[in-house]
């Protein structure tokens, strides 16, 4: 099919850096491209593309150059509102190296801009052969594979560290290779190299060196170290080494997250809260589940406690957080599409830290729980406990962690209106209902320190009770 030419107008396109080839524009090469123009010379259209995120452009143009940045900028200075062009529709065509393939005929790339031009080609996907880049800046793959020797050896160990993290948190082959878009066959080769991938951290280990040091000099995260540092070691030998006091009463009052474990994340839970969790009801290698997983501390603490865990949450981060199985729990669905449904193998334990009504709702992505209304967010809870029951065994403990909400704000606690509260009674009610027996309840208040001083002396004064009250329900 032959390319439609049709006049844009000059407004509506943009030159998109990303996808830029060269280091700049010649803008010699521009001035006599407009002296040309002015004498009726008429130029080749240039070549578009639909902007895939016109919002995100500088100027939210619609269309993005991928061939005639010189012509555009000439037509730009004799002053016209309109150019021809063709609008091209690459689909799974990558549009850096097609801007490039297109640069080479008029005036070749230089050496500097097609090496550059194959390192961002490559970051921007490390899928890509060296033969597909080398034919697109016109180089031979031997080449490409000097200019990329480096990223390509860093994108390897970056692979293989997810596998490695997700196979030691028992998430089975099948998944990983979803998660990752791997063939199994790919897979298993990564895996093969597994055992030796972690000598020469056990080496450093053996020498003395800390963990956050052999985590720094190795790249690998923190907890995935803690990991292999902790290996063979009782739950007692690793809270001695983690440097967390162990609790034995039910008051678990931690003020300050470990900063070691998780990310920042509203409403983000101490690592020491996970690992108490773990400590009294659980054993190793055991299967956590953490269904709405957040900021991942609750995986990064199985890693360092010797559980295997496996999370769920609606924030898909397959970068940063591969572990963390993208779901939404929508409120209409049916919720039978989970990979945990068609597994054999149940949770021993569940740890549900869910967004807290209301709270944080601004913070939380638009889709969550946090931001229903009162009866729906009950609703959806009751229907929830439901499900979890139903993906259980009979052993399976489920700890649910929150807190009282009541609608305090610029409301003296003796005016409060009972019926527009969530207390924790409320939820055990649902959770009785649902089949779920109570065994115990431990208090883990939250730190009064968000209240600063002038807010403090505010509430005094009208009367006002706040809540810093957190619980972890305990329930077979």
């Amino acid at each position: 099919m032959k390319d439609t030419i049709v006049e844009i107008q000059m407004s509506d396109i943009v030159l998109d850096d990303t996808i830029y080839p060269r280091e700049n524009i010649d803008h010699k090469r521009v001035l006599i491209f407009v002296e040309n123009l002015r004498d009726g010379f008429e130029f080749d259209p240039i070549q578009i593309q639909l902007c895939p995120n016109p919002d995100l452009s500088e100027k939210k143009a619609g269309y993005r150059i991928l061939d005639g940045a010189h012509r555009w900028s000439a037509y730009k200075k004799t002053g016209q509102t309109v150019i021809p062009a063709i609008v091209k529709t690459l689909n799974d065509i990558d549009p850096l190296l097609y801007a490039a393939k297109q640069a080479i005929g008029p005036k070749q790339l230089t050496e500097a801009e097609t090496r550059h031009t194959a390192r961002r080609a490559f970051k921007n996907n490390s899928q890509l052969r060296s033969s597909e880049i080398g034919k697109a800046i016109g180089r031979s793959r031997q080449a490409v594979d000097t200019y990329i020797a480096d990223l390509r050896a860093a994108s390897i160990l970056a692979l293989d560290l997810k596998i490695f993290c997700l196979n030691r948190l028992g998430i089975p082959q099948d998944r990983i290779a979803n998660r990752l878009g791997l063939p199994r066959r790919t897979l298993l080769d990564h895996l093969t190299k597994m055992p030796g991938l972690a000598n020469p951290l056990y080496s450093d280990l053996a020498k003395g060196f800390t963990i956050s040091q052999v985590a720094k000099k190795h790249g690998w995260p923190e907890p995935l170290v803690w990991s292999l540092a902790l290996t063979e070691k009782n739950d007692q030998a690793r809270f001695k080494a983690l440097q967390w006091g162990l609790r034995t009463w039910d008051l678990w009052n931690f003020i300050e997250c470990d900063k070691r474990f998780g990310d920042e994340w509203p409403g983000r839970i101490p690592a020491q809260l996970a690992a108490h969790i773990l400590y009294f009801f659980s054993e190793q290698n055991d299967l956590v589940l953490d269904p709405m997983a957040g900021g991942g501390v609750c995986a990064d603490t199985c890693l360092a406690m010797g559980r295997r865990c496996w999370s769920l949450d609606m924030d898909d981060r397959p970068d940063t957080r591969p572990e963390i199985e993208p779901y939404h729990w929508d409120l209409e669905s049916k919720w039978d599409d989970l990979p945990i449904m068609n597994s054999k193998d149940k949770p021993d334990l569940i740890i549900c830290d869910p967004p807290y009504f209301d709270k944080k709702a601004r913070e939380y992505a638009e889709q969550s729980i946090s931001g229903l209304s009162r009866e729906n967010y009950l609703k959806f809870l009751e229907r929830f406990f439901l499900f979890l029951k139903k993906i259980s065994k009979k052993k399976t403990r489920l700890a649910f962690i929150n807190s009282d909400w009541r609608d305090f704000q610029n409301c003296p606690a003796g005016k409060e209106d009972p019926h527009q509260a969530i207390l924790i009674v409320d939820y055990h009610e649902i959770l009785k209902k649902t089949g779920w027996q109570l065994t115990h309840i431990i208090q883990a208040p939250m730190s009064s320190e968000r209240f600063n001083a002038g807010v403090v002396a505010a509430m005094q004064k009208k009367k006002i009770l706040g809540v810093v009250s957190r619980y972890v329900m305990i329930l077979k």
